[in-house]
């Protein structure tokens, strides 16, 4: 088990790495050059993906963990699930929004122990913000000012969050249970991110993603005590041998 400072320093790897990551997509971003390629599902892939990724496995692969990233997700289960501890990555999250050039996009890193995300790192480059967690709570990094964010409170839900890109009709209808709710439409991880400073409450996905896409942001947030939970009420693991995500609810 690993002691306070051990867990510090590894999230201040995770944060130069992300950041440094989060620069160089924003180059690509400014140059507007993408070079969109479709990967086997038909989701778009560009440079700025597969830079970013090169990046962070510079910097972590010196740390002597394995890394499981969205762009080295060929790795077999029968290695994977040797592992009680590894990286997990989504170099750049959100490759839709990033293509459309409305800033919703995010650098994902998290820690992964015995199958749960221990912390989580969440860079959000045209934002200007950077979430994290560590031994001493959750964070946010933004114009140069760094806040703690506050525990979950108690509370009706006021405002929900859905996504931008992959909204379904299964989602239309949980949101039909909130009828005095706004809606609040959002790509990538940050949808986590506003239950996390407490702007939305709840976040129905009911479309898939995969681990990388919810690991960081996870990392973050059940540090405050929210939760992500299947339809069946168990909280979101990781390293499974599908590593597809069931449908879930963040609040």
């Amino acid at each position: 088990m690993l002691n306070f400072k051990e867990v510090n320093s590894l999230v201040k790897k995770g944060i130069v790495a992300a950041t440094m990551a989060g620069d160089e997509i924003m180059k690509i971003y400014a140059a507007g050059d993408f070079s969109v390629e479709a990967k086997s599902d038909d989701s778009p892939l560009t440079i700025a993906d597969k830079a970013a990724h090169n990046i962070i496995e510079k910097h972590l692969q010196t740390l002597g963990l394995p890394i499981l990233s969205e762009e080295g997700r060929s790795i077999p289960f029968s290695e994977r699930s040797q592992w009680t501890e590894f990286w997990m990555v989504d170099p750049l999250d959100g490759t839709k929004e990033f293509i459309k050039k409305n800033g919703e996009f995010t650098v994902n890193i998290a820690y992964i122990q015995n199958g749960k995300p221990l912390f989580g790192v969440v860079y959000a480059p045209v934002l200007d913000k950077l979430y994290y967690s560590n031994s001493q709570g959750a964070f946010c990094q933004h114009a140069g000012k760094t806040i703690q964010l506050e525990s979950k409170q108690k509370g009706e839900v006021n405002t929900i969050v859905a996504s931008r890109s992959h909204l379904s009709s299964e989602t239309e209808l949980f949101m039909k249970d909130y009828p005095n709710a706004n809606v609040v439409y959002m790509g990538s991880s940050l949808k986590f991110l506003l239950i996390a400073e407490q702007t939305a409450q709840i976040y129905p996905r009911f479309s898939p993603t995969m681990e990388w896409d919810t690991a960081a942001a996870h990392g973050v947030i059940h540090v405050l005590g929210y939760t992500i939970k299947t339809i069946e009420g168990e909280e979101l693991m990781y390293n499974k041998e599908n590593l597809l995500n069931p449908f879930f609810v963040a609040q």
